[in-house]
């Protein structure tokens, strides 16, 4: 597997497109509607469990039961199992800089720094440069198996994942015709979301879709500061809500807890080095008070996660920031690259690529705890107008217009990192790549739900232990 930089993008567009066109000789396009478990597929439970034993033991049963609360709960927790299933398998040799994790939930609307609503990427912990198809498959198959939990019918999946896949392949065609700097300053807005969506946005969707985005918009730092945090004695501190939320003082023992805040303190320190001037001198602005680990997602649980309370002017001045653990990617064991000295570092400069619209916050350090373990981490601000979608709400029309929104997202991120040429003439013009991920996503959700029954039966037999909060 070689980096993100191996595209031939030195080349005529005529040699770029036939770059893409011979892996076809390499892979087919209908191959991708294959999938069959390798046979030295291992213990889908014994997978988790190494990567539990990395994590807070106190938080793991917190993971399992999560991922147990349904088949696509379980997904979004699992993405070293398909990462080792799609490495096992062959694949294009066309990289990107991939998103890892690029299921359905990890697309939302976000604040750009310009405070525009847009539409992109959010979730980076297992970036790492490997084939498109890999991104692509874990998309689709997240619709089928969404599709699933609302009891569609078998052609009502396929036509979800349908929709999701041609809307990336035929963006990625367009991209392929633009000029370069067009392709990286590409930006799906309030306004091109339209746009992407246009005929088929239906009147009640174009609704649906505006109150989406008012809520969004109310979902700023000052209301998780408002719901996060209580007036104390002290001023402002976080609230506590344990196991979600558990404040340092609550946490570790006084001594304890003073060393583990120096920690932080210089983990802040430290982080606005990885921030451009002009954001440092803003950081400046502001005084750390507060300190509280939090649980996050379904396949971070177990991750350290601080959230890291600031104040500017006053107590009415907040600014959250969140630190969290970055662990080595799921895909590293499978794409053979160069290994990475900071993971934090590794997923601020893949979401820097991906995404258009990072968070003038972000950056990442590296700290060492109280047992002497040295970690890497990366920051980013806690909430900025973040919209989530729900897929057990939608019916199947409107999640095909979402799985629209997401393929069409996906293919503008692998366009600013990988080749869009060499990509669009791999994926032709042509539905045969189409049709062969609504196969593979078909398949994959057989696996899925296998996998999860595998983990029902441990928790039965007791060989893990499920909690929930």
């Amino acid at each position: 597997m070689t980096d993100g930089t191996a595209f031939p993008a030195l080349l005529e567009p005529g040699e770029r497109a036939a770059y893409g066109r011979r892996a076809r000789q390499r892979v087919s396009r209908s191959y991708h509607g294959w999938f069959e478990a390798d046979a030295a597929r291992p213990d889908p439970v014994a997978v988790l469990e190494r990567q539990s034993a990395l994590r807070l033991p106190e938080l793991v049963p917190l993971r399992y039961g999560r991922m147990l609360e349904s088949p696509f709960r379980f997904y979004r927790g699992a993405a070293a199992l398909m990462a080792a299933d799609l490495g096992a398998a062959a694949h294009t040799g066309l990289t990107v800089q991939l998103c890892g994790d690029a299921h359905l939930l990890n697309f939302r609307l976000l604040a750009s720094p310009e405070r525009r609503l847009v539409f992109d990427i959010n979730d980076f912990d297992e970036t790492l440069a490997g084939p498109f198809e890999w991104d692509v498959k874990r998309l689709a198959a997240s619709f089928a198996i969404a599709g699933r939990a609302n009891s569609f019918s078998l052609k009502e999946q396929n036509g979800v994942v349908r929709a999701c896949v041609r809307s990336y392949r035929r963006r990625m065609r367009s991209f392929a015709g633009m000029p370069t700097l067009d392709v990286w300053y590409a930006q799906d807005d309030a306004d091109r979301v339209r746009e992407l969506l246009v005929p088929a946005l239906t009147r009640a969707a174009e609704a649906r879709a505006a109150r989406a985005a008012a809520r969004a918009r109310t979902r700023t730092h000052l209301q998780a500061f408002a719901k996060l945090t209580r007036v104390t004695a002290e001023g402002r501190r976080i609230a506590p809500d344990p196991p979600l939320i558990t404040p340092l003082r609550e946490l570790l023992p006084d001594a304890d807890a003073a060393g583990q805040e120096k920690e932080l303190r210089a983990l802040l320190e430290n982080y606005a080095r990885s921030l451009s001037s002009e954001r440092r001198r803003l950081l400046r602005r502001y005084r750390l008070v507060d300190v509280a680990r939090k649980v996050v997602g379904v396949g971070s649980v177990g991750t350290r996660c601080w959230i890291l309370l600031l104040l500017g002017r006053d107590d009415g001045d907040p600014l959250l920031l969140q630190a969290k653990e970055a662990q080595e990617s799921v895909l590293t064991p499978h794409t053979g690259g160069a290994p990475w000295d900071n993971q934090g570092c590794r997923v601020v400069s893949g979401q820097r690529l991906i995404q258009t619209t990072s968070d003038i916050f972000l950056g990442w350090n590296r700290a060492v705890g109280l047992d002497g373990r040295t970690r890497d981490f990366y920051v980013r601000q806690l909430r900025d107008w973040k919209g989530i979608a729900r897929p057990d709400t939608m019916d199947p029309r409107f999640m095909a217009l979402f799985g629209q929104l997401c393929g069409a997202s996906l293919a503008r991120a692998h366009a600013r990192s990988g080749d869009p040429i060499a990509l669009a003439a791999y994926l032709g013009g042509s539905d045969r790549f189409d049709r062969a991920l609504a196969e593979f996503a078909q398949a994959y959700a057989d696996r899925n739900e296998r996998d999860f029954r595998a983990l029902e039966r441990a928790a039965r037999e007791g060989r893990i232990t499920a909690a929930t909060a």
